[in-house]
């Protein structure tokens, strides 16, 4: 044999020992239950005996109970909860929307009970189409959802208990600024941002998830001082703070509609939130419904309620701009005036006062009249913004949703365009040149505002500022803003 063919087979002979001596000493050994299987088999026919021997050596663990799911329904109304009460969909013939797009989660709210060892889920059992039943507890839940699309819970147990209530949901916002976010009404409305770290202690009325001109609230026959906690885990949980035999609580799930929620009671129609200005709010909202009774279509609405506003508010209006106008008028003699006494405050601002009670100008005269206005403007803003008959409302051509925004921002552009000729033609008693870039600047920024918000409200201000210009085009032609001023 040739010294190749040696050192051949000494390298193979080498490689073998190696390879072997690996596995032996260095590679992972074999799991000592590899035959587990086999056990697992052997173990599963001995506990199938152990079950059909009537002489078992114990009790055997029943298997976990099964989750169910349970509906109540009445007409097109109806609601869909799990054995361990967890509320998972309410369809109701009034909403516009679906309950699950509305509310964010596929587990939106469950209902959790503290016999003393805790918080915890319970399982409940059917026993009619309407009772539900926990042996463990003693505990008995009833059921009715009537025609309006409330559903009714009464809960009672021989046992005292405590209650709590978890919200689940996720952030959410819409380009026309609808934001979904927990809602809950004590003697104020409060909403948390989802994912907000927040807690209150309070007797509360109703909470719920608001999102997109719907709610999805849990409501008390009485009200009950509750304990609050909004948590980073886009939770919200409501529980009580001493252990009762009773519970009573109401579920809707409806459009925002304020007459319809005003009907139900227990302030829910605050959910339409009209901030500070609701009392002017309410009757503007009216306004719109009564023109859309004459006219149906709610663009036509705004147009009309906008003339009748203007029409009313004419008056202020009016004293306003003759104000500015003679304000506009002295700003020569007044700028003398501060020229001339400009080491003299006080001989300044007497000569300055005796100039405009010559002239008839008041330098509030401008301002006082428009803000005897912002209480209108801000509500109609408000209604226009959080007025659920807007929702799916179609105007004209290519705007077929009032609540949401322009999508070829027609109107946008048009209201700028207004605020832009309105603004030339309002007298100016500015004359710093740096403050009259600015206020050049301001019909663009607020178009830009407007671009994404309803078209609704973009449809309503562009309107007005169309009837404010008119406004004063009609009082610069009077005779009375034609008088030249005394000085």
């Amino acid at each position: 044999m040739g010294s190749e063919q040696k050192n051949a087979f000494l390298a193979i002979g080498l490689s073998a020992l190696i390879l072997f001596g690996w596995q032996y000493f260095f590679a992972p050994q074999k799991p000592a239950t590899a035959p587990a299987p086999i056990e697992a088999a052997q173990t599963a026919k001995v506990d199938a005996s152990q079950v059909a021997a009537t002489t078992s050596a114990g009790p055997i663990e029943p298997a976990p109970a099964v989750l169910e799911d349970f509906t109540v329904s009445t007409g097109e109304n109806s609601l869909s909860f799990s054995s361990d009460l967890v509320f998972k969909n309410f369809t109701q013939s009034q909403a516009a929307f679906a309950f699950t797009d509305t509310v964010g989660s596929k587990k939106p709210l469950k209902l959790e009970f503290d016999f003393g060892q805790g918080f915890q889920s319970i399982l409940v059992t059917k026993q009619t189409d309407n009772k539900f039943f926990d042996s463990t507890h003693d505990l008995t839940i009833t059921t009715q959802l009537n025609s309006q699309g409330v559903a009714n819970f009464a809960v009672t147990s021989s046992k005292p208990f405590r209650y709590r209530f978890v919200y689940a949901s996720e952030a959410k916002k819409l380009e026309n600024g609808q934001q979904r976010f927990f809602s809950i009404y004590t003697d104020e409305l409060t909403h948390f941002d989802i994912a907000e770290d927040e807690s209150k202690d309070q007797a509360v009325k109703w909470a719920g998830i608001d999102f997109n001109y719907h709610l999805f609230a849990l409501y008390f026959e009485k009200e009950t001082n509750l304990l609050v906690k909004s948590a980073t885990d886009s939770t919200l949980s409501i529980f009580s703070n001493k252990s009762e035999n009773a519970l009573s609580f109401n579920l809707v799930f409806v459009k925002k509609d304020y007459d319809y929620l005003a009907s139900l009671g227990h302030k829910l129609q605050n959910s339409v939130d009209f901030g500070m200005w609701g009392v002017f709010a309410v009757w503007i909202l009216k306004g719109l419904q009564y023109f859309f009774t004459w006219f149906p279509n709610y663009g036509v609405s705004i147009i009309l309620l906008t003339f009748l506003i203007r029409m009313i508010t004419f008056p202020l209006q009016y004293k306003s701009i003759v104000s500015m106008k003679k304000l506009q008028l002295v700003q020569p003699e007044l700028t003398k005036l501060r020229e001339k006494f400009k080491d003299d405050p006080q001989r300044m601002q007497k000569e300055s006062m005796e100039l405009f009670k010559r002239s008839g100008a008041n330098p509030l005269g401008g301002c006082l009249p428009l803000l005897l206005q912002m209480p209108v403007f801000f509500a109609f803003y408000k209604v226009l913004n959080h007025a659920v008959e807007l929702v799916g409302a179609p105007f004209i051509f290519w705007i077929t949703d009032l609540s949401n925004k322009d999508p070829y921002y027609v109107l946008p552009v048009l209201m700028t365009v207004a605020m832009f000729l309105q603004q030339k033609l309002t007298p100016n008693t500015i004359t710093d040149p740096v403050q009259q870039k600015m206020m050049l600047f301001m019909p663009l920024l607020f178009g830009f505002i407007m671009k994404d918000l309803p078209s609704g409200l973009s449809l309503y201000i562009f309107v007005s500022t169309l009837l404010g210009i008119l406004q004063q085009v009609f009082v610069f032609n009077a005779k009375k803003s034609g008088e030249p001023v005394v000085v």
